[in-house]
């Protein structure tokens, strides 16, 4: 069986963001996604974790948590009670040397707790506040749970996802969270660029699931005002070109085919052994071929579907026809392709041995990011980072009244 590339952590790396402390109050995966993102790239973020540990622990598999070994690397765990007092005043003054802090409460909570963004910002003035939440901090949703699956069937996405004759379909990932995580990763970067390059002020990001998610539609409105229509779903079809679907090979597989330019379109034609269609008013033009796409289909599903995967595989690449397998993760992880770009790789893990997992994405030939450290246990660096802060007496004394776990 063929391996990933193994890799080792190298805790003496400094990445490009080394010198920026993140504390990181969020919850399960938009939050944890986007400061993974800071971490892979040298950022020293803090996770402050309720005695139990984040919620994402919980996501086990076999008894082993493996989200949270996946998007907890390069990260430091510290474990407060938040309840008290005392756990608050520590985060304050966390937050006193932090250039980020990243929340994920439901809206209002923050506040309640005596860590509005405008008392932190009092305490460190260039603080970048980024507030995750499911619908902004405002408006008659805020108090709503933020689940994604609420936001994937509110924005719009399921309601196009699927097949016309059967239900909506909801993502099988935490596809709002993603969207969220990196969107959220970006702007962030921008306002602390304010801070660091124009002697800026910090200032507070509304991040809800919702607009980053909606805004991935892109015209569909505009669309709609102009032909009063509701995109209708068609599985794997595209509205915009064709052909563009999934098509299923003589030995149970399957590959996915896009022709959205008018040469590749012809290309294909003429690949699957009828170069007469070029000129047929049915499929001349795209706008033809869209509304005829049933048919194109039934065409080169017929063509596919006669020969097996790795035959379909080398014709069609031999063509210059757009084409490839549709893999499910059994395959990724044997595939020469993901092997030899090592965008699978190994990973040193306590439990595992080996946790398979992505490596830092993306490649930056100059100011790369590194591995540094496995995720950490609850409460791992309490000691190294709360001792110094507090001084070992009230250290010893938080830490004896269950305030530090």
């Amino acid at each position: 069986m063929k391996k990933p590339a193994q890799k080792s952590f190298t805790p003496e790396a400094r990445g490009p963001l080394n010198g920026v402390r993140v504390v990181d109050l969020s919850r399960l995966v938009a939050g944890n996604i986007l400061t993974l993102q800071l971490a892979d790239f040298g950022a020293e973020v803090i996770k402050i974790e309720p005695p139990e540990g984040d919620t994402l622990r919980s996501w086990k598999v076999k008894g082993v948590e493996t989200a949270w070994k996946v998007y907890s690397r390069n990260k430091k765990s510290v474990a407060l009670d938040l309840r008290s007092d005392a756990g608050r005043a520590i985060v304050r003054e966390l937050a006193r040397s932090a250039a980020i802090l990243v929340e994920s409460f439901r809206p209002g909570v923050l506040e309640d707790m005596g860590l509005a963004p405008a008392a932190l910002l009092e305490i460190n003035p260039r603080l970048v506040v980024v507030r995750i939440s499911g619908w902004g901090q405002d408006g008659r949703y805020r108090h709503k749970p933020g689940f994604g699956t609420l936001i994937e069937g509110y924005s719009g996405f399921a309601s196009m996802n699927g097949f016309g004759d059967r239900e909506p379909v909801l993502p099988p990932m935490y596809l709002a969270d993603c969207m969220a995580a990196l969107n959220g990763y970006g702007a962030v970067l921008v306002a602390l660029r304010e801070v660091e390059m124009n002697g800026g002020q910090g200032q507070v990001m509304d991040l809800p699931l919702f607009d980053p998610l909606y805004s991935m539609l892109g015209p569909q409105a505009a669309n709609y005002k102009l032909t009063g229509e509701v995109k209708v779903r068609t599985g794997s079809r595209s509205t915009n070109a064709a052909p563009r679907n999934v098509y299923q090979t003589k030995d149970g597989h399957w590959v996915c085919l896009s022709a959205s330019t008018q040469g590749m379109a012809e290309r294909v034609l003429v690949k699957i052994g009828r170069p007469e269609l070029v000129k047929d008013p049915r499929f001349s033009t795209n706008i033809e071929r869209v509304k005829n796409g049933l048919e194109l289909d039934r065409m080169i599903g017929e063509f596919v579907g006669a020969r097996d995967l790795a035959e379909n595989l080398r014709y069609f690449d031999e063509a210059g026809v757009t084409i490839g397998p549709v893999y499910d993760i059994a395959q990724i992880t044997q595939d020469d392709y993901v092997l030899e770009r090592e965008a699978l790789i190994e990973i040193p893990d306590e439990t595992m041995g080996e946790l398979p997992t992505h490596p830092v994405v993306p490649r930056l030939s100059g100011t790369p990011g590194a591995l540094k450290s496995a995720a950490p246990k609850i409460g791992e660096h309490n000691e190294a980072l709360l001792k110094p802060l507090l001084g070992e007496t009230e250290y010893d004394k938080l830490k004896q009244a269950g305030v530090i776990k």
